[in-house]
């Protein structure tokens, strides 16, 4: 393919892979399955790598992430982001309508009502219709630049529709996750031995901060617009701007009605109260603006918000109940999670029996007795949650909840480490829930993915003595297990050959497998590709571990940790004799170059040729080493926009020579 067929085809895939990205993350009507979707994106990545001269910064291809921020560049909003006012009350929403016609002199006013997403504050600038920057809400005077983040986000165009939008403009909205992928994320974070998010905001908003956006991507982001800023278009109200923004390309909520007087607008608030619980997301109330621009002039600001809009926010669904037990559950990590059992209680379309208290701090700060009349919540969270007591129905003799001291399961004291709420079972070998655990996450789909030992079968196994951890269900015969009450022959058959086959499992996800506390899929990857191989991993000091990419404090710990319990070690050993994959394969990786051999280099900022993770490989194909942080052992620091201060600094005091992307590019060129 020459280059201008490249060209065309590079034009046309993207034009392609644009329309199917609209079709499905904002009219939620997929014209083609996921599967070719992905082959038509593989291609496109390819060309580009190929012919890098087309590549753009509209292209979808940019969506997969890979770029590392260390920090978020502080930026100041071109125009500034107010709050709302808020109001609670028909009585209060009343008052904003007669100050508003009163300011304009008692002439007819339009309403637009729009659902009050309960999500994180956006800012996307447009210029020449391409996605240029994204800044959060901050203080509302500046706020931090997530750019690279937010392009992952498949429902924001990259490049707009049509030729009629203005040169530079600015559009807001609420990122926000839908419960489906808060839920997997909360599940994800607990298997790994992380405190869950208490509710689908919190989780956007950490997930908005991530200094990796490959991860961000990962997590399903979406985000509804909401109000243009600065485009200077002729338009004439509120509404019509929306309507234009969604032929732009612009994922504009359907659910907005333009209201005639307050009758109208109460109306909308009424039938979004009880419709709400059906959402896939959370709203917490409804935004009125003003529909007409001259009449939003006129009306003005005050010094924190607009004087032509308000938000009316609905109160939590709420309900009263008896707090029979606070009864403790005891994870795969062991870490120990309070559970409020509850004398059922209708609340937001479903009957609740358990609540959330999280934690011991939250146990005292609530003062917890059994017997209490309790107030429960599900207002911005998807469990639901103990928000105080009703201590006028407390009884006389009723008995405080004090925070266990040991184990449920296994009796042994419990720890809490500085600096964390939880607190932990440390009886990892003997303690039954963590030793089902680790097994049930070591054959789970994402690790070893063995079909046919789901949770009832590894229950089953440990019950009957065939199974006291991960290296022992390689001991399994079938004569054992045909014994076992629900357990044929073809299913023994079947977990015989799917234990033979994990065998080819790659050390990647055999090390994610064995159930290290804080080490999920991505972090297992990046420590195998890091170390090569499970002996390098065992020796690896606090310092080496935490030369690896995206490695802290916390996760190194947690490995040094684990590696250090004989027990583990034993375990380890016990499965590479069975033959499980301990070491990188490299026979089908190509054999590094020596240009930069004995060389060791970092990069900072961004570069224009190269992706975070594709410079990574360069190096490394080029026989050199990655590194993430300086040290008297760089050799070289790779400077690009907007490097690192303290990457700088330290480079300067430790006299590492700092070069350019050019001047890196001449070094592998010879």
């Amino acid at each position: 393919m020459n280059k201008e067929q490249a060209r065309k085809r590079i034009e046309a895939l993207s034009r392609e892979i644009d329309r199917h990205n609209y079709q499905y993350y904002v009219n939620s009507n997929p014209s083609i399955s996921d599967f070719e979707f992905d082959k038509l994106l593989a291609e496109l990545v390819s060309l580009e790598k190929q012919f890098p001269e087309f590549l753009h910064p509209g292209s979808p291809s940019q969506r997969v992430g890979g770029e590392v921020t260390k920090q978020f560049k502080t930026v100041r909003h071109r125009y500034p982001m107010m709050s709302l006012g808020n109001t609670y009350s028909e009585e209060e929403l009343r008052d904003f309508d007669e100050r508003v016609r009163k300011i304009i002199d008692g002439r007819e006013v339009e309403y637009v009502c729009e659902l009050k997403f309960d999500g994180v504050a956006i800012g996307l600038r447009y210029v020449d219709g391409i996605f240029v920057q994204a800044v959060t809400r901050g203080d509302g005077v500046q706020g931090d630049d997530v750019t690279a983040n937010v392009r992952t986000i498949r429902s924001i165009p990259l490049k707009l529709h049509g030729k009629d939008f203005p040169d530079d403009f600015e559009i807001r909205g609420e990122i926000l996750l839908h419960h489906k992928s808060f839920e997997k994320i909360n599940a994800e974070r607990v298997e790994i031995g992380e405190p869950p998010f208490a509710n689908p905001r919190n989780c956007a908003s950490g997930t908005l901060k991530l200094q990796d956006s490959a991860e961000v991507a990962k997590r399903n982001l979406d985000c509804f617009l909401y109000s243009i800023y600065g485009s200077n278009s002729g338009f004439h109200s509120h509404y019509e701007s929306l309507k234009k923004a969604k032929d732009w390309g612009f994922k504009v909520s359907s659910h907005m009605a333009r209201c005639k007087g307050l009758d109208a607008v109460f109306e909308f608030i009424n039938e979004w109260d009880k419709g709400r619980s059906a959402l896939t997301f959370d709203i917490d109330g409804v935004v009125i603006k003003v529909n007409d621009y001259r009449q939003q002039e006129e009306l003005g600001y005050t010094s924190k918000s607009p004087r032509w809009a308000i938000s009316y926010k609905y109160k939590a669904a709420s309900a009263s109940t008896r707090l029979n037990a606070v009864t403790y559950q005891v994870g795969r990590t062991g870490a120990i999670t309070p559970v409020a059992n509850l004398e059922p209680v209708q609340l937001a379309g479903t009957v609740v029996k358990r609540a959330s208290v999280h934690n011991a701090d939250q146990v005292k700060k609530l003062d917890l007795h059994t017997g209490d009349t309790v107030f429960v919540e599900k207002g911005g969270e998807v469990i639901p949650k103990i928000t105080g007591v009703d201590l006028k129905k407390r009884l006389k003799d009723s008995v405080p909840v004090n925070f266990i001291e040991r184990c449920p399961e296994c009796n042994a004291i419990l720890i809490r480490n500085d600096g964390e709420a939880q607190h932990y079972c440390p009886n990892e070998n003997g303690c039954p829930p963590q030793i089902k655990g680790k097994m049930q996450h070591f054959t789970s789909r994402k690790a070893m993915n063995l079909e046919g030992l789901g949770s009832e079968t590894i229950e089953l196994f440990y019950e009957a003595g065939l199974a006291g951890n991960i290296a022992d269900l390689y001991d399994l015969r079938k004569e054992d297990m045909v014994k076992l009450e629900r357990m044929g022959s073809k299913s023994a058959d079947n977990i015989i050959e799917g234990l033979e086959n994990s065998k080819s499992v790659p050390f990647e996800r055999v090390l994610y497998a064995i159930g290290i506390r804080y080490v999920g899929d991505t972090v297992a990857k990046k420590l195998a590709f890091h170390f090569k191989n499970i002996d390098s991993l065992m020796s690896a000091t606090a310092g080496e571990l935490l030369e690896a990419p995206e490695i802290g404090e916390k996760i190194a710990s947690s490995v040094m940790a684990f590696f250090s319990e004989s027990k583990n070690r034993e375990i380890i050993s016990r499965l590479r004799s069975k033959g499980l994959q301990f070491a990188i394969d490299e026979t089908n990786r190509k054999p590094a170059g020596v240009k930069l051999k004995g060389l060791t280099i970092v990069v900072t900022g961004t570069l224009e040729k190269f992706k975070r993770d594709e410079v990574k490989d360069v190096i490394e194909a080029n026989g050199g080493k990655a590194g993430s942080s300086v040290s008297s052992k760089t050799s070289y620091v790779v400077a690009g926009s907007d490097p690192g201060a303290n990457k700088i600094d330290k480079a300067k005091e430790l006299k590492v020579k700092i070069i350019s992307e050019d001047d890196f590019i001449r070094l592998i060129n010879g």
